[in-house]
Order: C-alpha cells, then sequence, then structure tokens
C-alpha cells in the first residue's frame, strides 16, 4: 500500500511556506502572495481526503481534513491581515 500521508504533508509544506512569505514583510502584516499559497495548500489536502476515502483508512483522511481547514485558516488570516494593514 503506498504512503497516502504525502499530499497532506506537502499540504503542511505550502501552509508553512506561505507563512514564511509573509513573515518576511512582517508578522502582523501579512501577504496576499503567501495567503494565495497558504489557502492552495488546500489543493493537495483535498486529494489526500480523496485517497483516504478511497482506501478507508482514518488517520489518513483526519490528516487531510486538518491540513485542508488549517490551509484555508491561515491563507485568510494571511489576506486579511494584509488588506487590514493596508487600510491603516
Amino acid at each position: 500500500m503506498p504512503d497516502t500521508k504525502t499530499p497532506a504533508v506537502v499540504a503542511f509544506v505550502m501552509i508553512a511556506a506561505g507563512i514564511a512569505i509573509s513573515a518576511v514583510q512582517g508578522v502582523f502584516h501579512g501577504s496576499l502572495l503567501g495567503g494565495v499559497i497558504a489557502a492552495a495548500g488546500a489543493i493537495p489536502g483535498c486529494y489526500g481526503m480523496w485517497k483516504g476515502i478511497q482506501q478507508e483508512t482514518q488517520s489518513t483522511l483526519a490528516i487531510s481534513v486538518a491540513a485542508v481547514l488549517v490551509a484555508l485558516a491561515m491563507g485568510a488570516i494571511l489576506i486579511v491581515l494584509r488588506f487590514v494593514s493596508l487600510l491603516h
């Protein structure tokens, strides 16, 4: 059985890359590019969910669901922080 947790790992790496890009511009200033990259981590996370459902493995499904939720939340936070910092 191939490792099905790889898409979730890729999603978490994309989230970390988005946070790193945002940190370059300032911790509380956010970043549009970082937010988009972090939110794009939901794509491999959704693929991981699909693989978890197909193989009926609860651990893969749970990790992938967490990856999707964290990716979307971090993407939204980084984008909203950028818009808020632009308004000030």
